[in-house]
């Protein structure tokens, strides 16, 4: 079993300041906890990506107590998962709004998309998942349909996909216990 370190949540400081640093991070924790349930269930082999960072500067105040100053991103991250589900590859990317009724395509990055669109069209299995955190519902959102959203949103035609869209042209997934957002289950009715 893979122990991730506790992520805390955003907090309000007495100033009225909201961090912002963390958003979507129980969401992404939730996802992790449900593969590493799939892994441990030896019904699939999912993790989240590391995020690729340039270290440049470190502070040794004591050799167990380094801590990084300066860093940067290495290059373009491409989407959260990946793995391996009953032979397949599996690519996706996870997103969670506070917004009641829609999803801003502007928290989505043209790399990714078009990663998105590369890892289908070699046959892989991809998908944007978003949490509407106000309604705490989640849906599945396939590639074909998020590259016509996309494409409309390039053009200027669009930019969001309204809440009801992600009813329409996704799929929702239930949350549980175990695993908590069981995800696989919409992939294999949906892809396999």
């Amino acid at each position: 079993m893979v122990n991730y370190p506790h992520k805390k949540k955003a907090t309000l400081t007495s100033e009225k300041n909201i961090s912002f640093g963390k958003r979507g991070m129980s969401f992404e924790d939730d996802l992790t906890k449900s593969n590493e349930h799939y892994l441990a269930a030896n019904k699939a082999v999912i993790h989240k990506k590391p995020t690729p960072v340039q270290i440049v500067k470190v502070h040794y105040p004591k050799r167990a107590a380094a801590v990084i100053t300066e860093a940067y991103f290495r290059t373009p991250s491409t989407t959260d998962f990946n793995g391996i589900f009953k032979g397949r590859y599996i690519d996706f990317e996870a997103k969670e709004t506070s917004n009641a009724t829609i999803f801003p395509l502007q928290n989505l990055h043209e790399h990714q998309v078009n990663h998105m669109i590369e890892v289908k069209k070699h046959g892989g299995i991809t998908f944007l998942l978003v949490k509407f955190s106000k309604f705490n519902e989640i849906y599945l959102l396939p590639c074909e349909n998020l590259a016509k959203f996309w494409q409309e949103y390039k053009l200027g035609n669009r930019r969001s996909i309204r809440r009801e869209e992600f009813a329409q042209y996704g799929t929702r997934i239930p949350e549980g216990a175990f695993p908590r957002i069981d995800y696989l289950k919409v992939v294999e009715e949906l892809f396999l």
